[in-house]
């Protein structure tokens, strides 16, 4: 794989290390060649790394294990995780999950990622269905002009929403970028 390729999620082994990519930006200066600037999270010890690649840079892409799993309930500071298929079950660890937090509902299936054995992160489904438990009310005739507000979900984490959602809505978010899409 190459540099200019690189992607948001894409995971790949660099000078001895296994990273997965957080955020990325394909950088074209008006003099000078163009590069790829890029925030890492090393999988095995969770640190973040800012580096730039060039293009044309070969990377090794990692060799990730899928597995998908249902989230059980939370046990203390640890979350439980059962395989659908054989019904063994895992407990992670709030650090190994922490990006998927916001979006973690009791019986979820979600795709939990590991290398070489060792589980560095969880994905949840694209978009979550959240509903949500506070928000202001919204004030009356100023729904044209695209105004967000925060609104907590169930949970617990809050999100920027339009005015016009209220307390008991259901809401669609985008677990990309964090942001909401409609109301469901």
């Amino acid at each position: 794989m190459l540099a200019g390729e690189i992607r948001k999620g894409v995971t790949f082994e660099f000078e001895g290390n296994v990273y997965r990519v957080v955020d990325f930006m394909h950088v074209k200066p008006g003099k000078g060649s163009a590069f790829v600037r890029t925030t890492l999270k090393n999988v095995m010890t969770g640190k973040n790394l800012e580096r730039t690649f060039n293009p044309t840079e070969k990377l090794d892409e990692a060799q990730v294990t899928v597995e998908e799993m249902q989230f059980l309930y939370e046990s203390g500071d640890n979350y439980v995780f059962m395989n659908t298929e054989n019904y063994e079950q895992k407990e992670l660890t709030k650090e190994q999950i922490e990006d998927t937090l916001p979006y973690l509902k009791d019986n979820m299936l979600v795709k939990v990622l590991s290398y070489k054995g060792t589980i560095f992160g969880v994905e949840p489904p694209t978009f979550v269905e959240l509903e949500v438990t506070y928000t202001e009310p919204g004030i009356k005739g100023s729904t044209a002009t695209g105004t967000t507000k925060p609104a907590t979900v169930e949970t617990g984490a809050t999100f920027q929403v339009p005015i016009f959602v209220e307390i008991g809505d259901k809401i669609r978010i985008d677990t990309r970028t964090g942001s909401y899409m409609e109301r469901v």
